[in-house]
């Protein structure tokens, strides 16, 4: 379902980094080599059908490339 972010992202920590994450091979074929790291937060955002919900979000970013592939987990509240 796609999502529309309406709020900053906090308590972003990082999950895993270099070789600890599973799809790194996938992720330097589709975006390039970088220092990639698996990151989550905490947003608020606009679903498709309108309601607004806070979320945890999990996503993957390197310096230089971005974040990329932003998915939401679990709802908060």
């Amino acid at each position: 379902m796609r999502f529309e972010l309406i709020s900053e992202i906090v308590a972003v920590e990082s999950i895993a980094t270099g070789r600890k994450i599973r799809d790194l091979r996938r992720l330097q074929r589709l975006y390039g080599k970088g220092r990639w790291r698996k990151v989550k937060g905490v947003a608020t955002i606009r679903l498709a059908t309108g309601r607004i919900r806070r979320v945890e979000l999990h996503w993957y970013e390197a310096h230089g490339i971005g974040r990329r592939e932003l998915k939401r987990k679990r709802n908060l509240g």
